[in-house]
């Protein structure tokens, strides 16, 4: 069945073939809402006009059930552990294509043919580089801050280095000049706040190197000494930033929309990416999974001890990097995740400990009753530490990481918004809950506060 005729049997027709509206009845009288078709997933109602025609408005904390756009990024089934990015789905990506690749994608819509790789690749080399006097913009900040907080900062600056191509916001060579600032100099800002962090030399961009290598590179790799990259580190890096590269309207992603609906430009909309995704209930989610870890591994319990503890709830005692908002199933990024985390870990011979605790607990978990009832199933998270953390990266780096993978999903959807012509400044309802009108009474006559 194709995914057309599923939306169609999905949505009821009248006789006539046509879509029976969406039916709410209100005040005695009812009213009709048009159905939104989706090619596959969730169908929609417009309840745009609900206020004028009610006066009423849909109260939906965390918009768990209100769709604020359409989208033609990306697709998740989170009940069949499904995820594709522009119809192809993420296990054929992550194994055949590269970062820059799934980039265009995601950006342009299509896969690009060799030429156009080609040129894009190269175009996005050749902006590598950050303006020296931009540079020393990162040496103002205190050399232990956070990066997530620095990155943001650096991100909205670009718009005062490279503010002509901020001028015209639908127009697609300005976008596409931003889109190629971000994924060529975001890395090298990562870059150079880790470096910093550790007290060390910062490195120029190689534009002879792969995109993923040359970061890797400028992370690790010293002025005075040669740095051998081991290909099994450099593609195990690319599937994960692929694995993140969007996550369709997350709560970061959604940031950037709300933001950029106002024709900020996409500098500043991606910043409030960041922000959004420096958050630990968003963008932490590893960091947690190799505490966890590493508490057990140092502690007295067994795996199966510290299960019991968690079932039976115990203050202080929590699964990280199982279950998910969005997936009911097993998070079709964490099969692809565990796979590389034993390369990686083979490879380098570290970790091996944490390896086998969280292979344990993973095994520990899927066969229980008590997760499989919660389907608290693996996610993307559950692995990806491990892998950081054994290719060097301090775990205070883990967030710049995921944001540079995220990349790409705040950018295409960026661009898709902007270029919507349905598309208003986001401005949510409210149901007000305080106090009705009250008059002012001087400060004299006030018997005190409560």
């Amino acid at each position: 069945m194709s995914e057309a005729e599923n939306a169609e049997q999905v949505w009821p027709k009248d006789e006539q073939g046509n879509d029976v509206p969406g039916v709410l009845s209100v005040k005695g009288q009812t009213i009709e809402f048009p159905h939104v078709a989706a090619t596959d997933g969730d169908q929609g109602i417009d309840v745009s006009k609900l206020r004028a025609q009610t006066g009423l408005v849909a109260l939906d904390p965390g918009f768990t059930t209100t769709a604020s756009c359409t989208s033609e990024v990306t697709f998740i089934d989170g009940d069949a552990g499904i995820l594709r990015y522009r119809g192809y789905p993420i296990e054929q990506l992550a194994r055949h294509s590269t970062f820059l690749e799934v980039a265009y994608l995601l950006i342009k819509g299509e896969l690009p043919d060799a030429a156009t790789l080609e040129n894009w690749v190269a175009r996005i080399k050749r902006h590598r580089l950050l303006h020296e006097n931009f540079k020393a913009f990162f040496t103002a900040f205190p050399h232990r801050g956070h990066p997530m907080a620095i990155l943001q900062g650096g991100i909205a600056g670009m718009a005062t280095y490279y503010e002509e191509t901020t001028q015209r916001v639908r127009d697609p060579e300005q976008q596409e000049l931003q889109a190629v600032h971000l994924l060529a100099k975001i890395p090298t800002m990562i870059s150079y706040i880790a470096k910093r962090s550790a007290g060390l030399p910062l490195l120029y961009p190689d534009s002879d190197m792969g995109y993923v290598e040359d970061f890797i590179r400028m992370t690790f790799g010293l002025p005075y000494q040669r740095y051998d990259i081991d290909p099994v580190i450099v593609r195990a890096l690319e599937t994960l930033l692929i694995l993140h590269a969007d996550h369709e309207q997350n709560c970061s992603t959604s940031t950037v929309r709300l933001v950029g609906s106002a024709e900020a430009n996409m500098y500043a909309s991606v910043a409030a990416g960041v922000g959004a995704l420096s958050g630990p209930l968003h963008g932490g989610a590893n960091e947690a999974v190799l505490r966890m870890l590493t508490q057990i591994r140092d502690s007295d319990l067994t795996v199966k001890d510290f299960v019991e503890k968690v079932k039976n709830k115990e203050d202080g005692v929590k699964l990280m990097g199982f279950g998910h908002r969005v997936y009911k199933n097993y998070d079709p990024r964490a099969a692809l995740v565990r796979e590389t985390a034993h390369e990686v870990l083979d490879r380098l011979g570290s970790g091996s400990d944490l390896l086998t605790i969280a292979m344990e607990l993973e095994d520990i978990a899927l066969s229980d009753e008590y997760f499989i009832a919660r389907k608290l199933y693996p996610n993307v998270d559950f692995y990806t530490g491990l892998i950081y953390s054994a290719m060097g990266f301090p775990t205070k780096m883990f967030t710049p990481l995921f944001a540079l993978g995220r990349l790409p999903g705040w950018i295409a959807q960026y661009v898709e918004m902007i270029n919507d012509p349905v598309n208003k400044i986001g401005r949510p309802r409210q149901v007000y809950q305080g106090a009705t009108r009250r008059d002012y009474v001087s400060l004299r006559h006030r018997s005190g506060t409560k």
